[in-house]
């Protein structure tokens, strides 16, 4: 097996609204994978569908191998899942909640539950309804690693907390998670988080999947090329990997995927007075990737993109 999750043409609707659209997703063993988008975009919903929270209207899903639809409880206690919010009952101590959980599984590994907390100054005593985002985050994280799981699902694990704590959590996370081939798939808003700890990325725009890649190439492929004409500039004729093209006053600013000899070509052969590429963070790529409909946008597949491929997964 060399992949914990497959998709296979994955939908799901909401009101008659296509959320999740045809979605073909693939996460190596033993990958963190950062699972992106704007607010919207169906990425709670595929998490959840592959935690069996919500049914899929259509479309196949394997779980370390097996059918999710038909999980059995031995490969369903390989798996942890972690909502967003981290929804916690109030009243109970951290012991108490410990023991609540545990006793839905057959596997409990108590020794890295007591090094967990020990590590984050948790006391078993202490209420769960007391207790600051970050540490609920803290305990959240605790019963889910407790069965010692071999694929963690978490859907945005981090909102609310603070950058210390944050920072603390998922480097934790990565610590005790990410050791014997365990796989992460998480989603963030927060993207300085997901460029630090995962090795691959996938961005969902409107339903579909419209990248998947090594977050390297991602950051890579999408650039901004600043083109100063000295002089209004002309028009830019339609270029491969051209996905945004605003005006400021002399200058044109460029987003491109795959920025390339023959691009700055065309470009040069239009008359500027100067061309500066400036590489972008992931934060800045996501963005630039994702503002809106100017261009057809490229669909990332594997360690390269197909600006002809858009059927494959649905075009913008």
């Amino acid at each position: 097996m060399t992949d914990a999750i497959v998709t296979d043409r994955l939908c799901k609707s909401y009101g008659g609204q296509l959320v999740v659209d045809q979605l073909n997703l693939h996460v190596p063993v033993g990958t963190v994978y950062g699972l992106l988008g704007r607010n919207g975009v169906g990425k709670s919903t595929t998490l959840k569908m592959l935690a069996g929270m919500a049914c899929p209207d259509s479309g196949e899903i394997l779980l370390l191998g097996e059918d999710a639809a038909r999980l059995s409880p031995a490969t369903r206690a390989r798996i942890a899942y972690l909502a967003e919010g981290h929804p916690l009952y109030k009243w109970m101590t951290i012991g108490q909640i410990v023991a609540f959980t545990r006793s839905f599984y057959r596997s409990w590994n108590t020794d890295l539950v007591d090094k967990v907390l020990d590590h984050f100054s948790l006391s078993r005593k202490a209420r769960i309804g007391r207790l600051s985002k970050g540490q609920v985050a803290q305990v959240s994280l605790t019963l889910a690693i407790a069965p010692d799981p071999e694929l963690l699902i978490l859907d945005d694990p981090t909102l609310g907390l603070d950058a210390n704590v944050r920072r603390d959590f998922l480097e934790s996370m990565i610590q005790i998670i990410q050791r014997r081939g365990r796989t992460i798939l998480f989603s963030s808003h927060i993207l300085g988080d997901v460029e630090r700890v995962a090795d691959r990325v996938g961005v969902m725009i409107d339903g579909v999947l419209r990248a998947d890649c090594p977050t390297e190439r991602f950051k890579q492929a999408v650039c901004k090329v600043i083109v100063d004409f000295g002089r209004s500039p002309p028009t830019v004729p339609p270029l491969v990997g051209l996905l945004g093209d605003w005006q400021l006053g002399s200058r044109r600013e460029l987003v491109f995927v795959d920025f390339g000899v023959q691009q700055q070509a065309a470009i040069e052969a239009m008359g500027p007075v100067r061309i500066e590429v400036v590489a972008l963070n992931l934060e800045d790529a996501f963005i630039e990737y994702t503002r809106g409909a100017r261009r057809p946008l490229p669909i990332f597949t594997g360690e390269s993109f197909d600006v002809q491929g858009l059927g494959a997964q649905g075009a913008a």
